[in-house]
Parts: structure tokens; C-alpha cells; sequence
């Protein structure tokens, strides 16, 4: 069958999200107006209220655009990987709590996007399906790291991830803490090393 209606412009998503960003990134989460987004890309109301029916969706899909470029880089180094990779989730979520010119420990739009979550249950599904996606590829580089002998071949590859990237959202959500290059390099350095001094017997 032929869809009915005409197809979805892509140009006018690039547009939109572009916008959006630079709201939530000059002015915070609070600044962020689907209403004055349509009028500077040019666009109906309505046009956006279709595709984007809260502000939780735009900035959902806002954060969705900006994580598509992200990389993970696989070196045969799995140490040197794993430091470069939490370095880039840290620089997005410091950007994330910073937006709207926010200093201190503030989580920030990070903090709002969790509470997007919470809000509205398609969102809630959306955002996990999109960090499963990005922690498939994390997750598969843990395990070709496995495979070739760099780890542990009983790894658990899945709680290995969780202790890196769960501790980078703990300190940004939780205690306002810092998150660098520096810590991503002392969060790999103890998951790998373990902190136990001598094997269990």
C-alpha cells in the first residue's frame, strides 16, 4: 500500500533539532519553548506539536541527535578505550548540566531528562532503547577485549559497564560531584585492578 500523506522532511527535523539545542544549551531546560523553536525554524506549530508532543520529547530527541555522533573507538586497548569513552559521556553530561549557564553541582537538564523519563512512559521507552543501543556497542567492546585475552575470559561484561558508566550518573545525578578524564582514569583503573588484595580461597 501507499503511505497516505506526504513523507516526513527530514531538513525541517535537522532545523528544529539544531534549534532546540541551542536553546537548551544557552538558556537551560526552563528556556526551551517548542512555540518560539517552530517560529525560528520557520515551521507550523502544529508541525512540531506532531512529531514532538512536549517539550520532554524535544529535548529527549535533542540529546538522541547530539549522542549519534559519538563513537567508541576500539584500539586493542581495552584500558585506553574504556578512559577515552567515559571522557566523552562525561563531557556530555557536563555540558548537559551546565546548559543555560548553571554552575556548581546541579545536575541540570541531565536531571531533567530523567525526570522526561519518568513522566511520560513513551519517553521512559524511548530513552532505553536508545541507551541499549549505545551500551550494545560499549558492551561489545568489553567483550572483543575478553576474546583476545585482555580480560578475564569469566568477565561479566554487563556489570562491568554498569560500575563505569552507573558511577559517572551517580556523581552527576546524586552528589554534583565532578566527572573528568581524571576520574574515567581512576573508575577503569579500580573496576580492572579490583580492590580485592588477595584471591578468594
Amino acid at each position: 500500500m501507499t503511505p497516505r500523506g506526504r513523507p516526513r522532511d527530514t531538513q525541517v527535523d535537522e532545523r528544529v533539532l539544531r534549534i532546540a539545542a541551542a536553546l537548551i544549551f544557552e538558556r537551560g531546560y526552563a528556556g526551551l519553548s517548542i512555540d518560539e523553536v517552530a517560529e525560528q525554524a520557520g515551521v507550523a506549530k502544529t508541525t512540531l506539536y506532531r512529531r514532538w508532543p512536549t517539550k520532554d520529547h524535544l529535548a529527549v530527541a535533542v540529546v538522541a541527535r547530539l549522542q549519534a555522533d559519538d563513537e567508541i573507538t576500539d584500539t586493542g586497548d581495552i584500558r585506553a578505550d574504556l578512559v577515552n569513552y567515559l571522557e566523552k559521556i562525561a563531557a556530555a553530561l557536563n555540558r548537559m548540566r551546565a546548559a543555560g549557564g548553571r554552575e556548581g553541582p546541579s545536575a541540570g537538564v541531565a536531571g531533567e531528562l530523567v525526570a522526561a523519563a519518568a513522566r511520560h512512559e513513551d519517553i521512559g521507552r524511548l530513552a532505553r532503547e536508545q541507551y541499549a543501543r549505545r551500551n550494545a556497542m560499549a558492551l561489545a567492546l568489553i567483550e572483543r577485549a575478553r576474546v583476545r585475552g585482555e580480560l578475564r575470559a569469566d568477565l561479566d561484561a554487563e556489570v562491568l559497564f554498569d560500575q563505569l558508566a552507573g558511577a559517572l550518573y551517580y556523581r552527576v545525578l546524586i552528589t554534583g560531584a565532578p566527572v573528568d578524564r581524571a576520574y574515567a582514569e581512576r573508575l577503569v583503573s579500580s573496576a580492572l585492578e579490583g580492590s580485592l588484595t588477595c584471591p578468594r580461597s
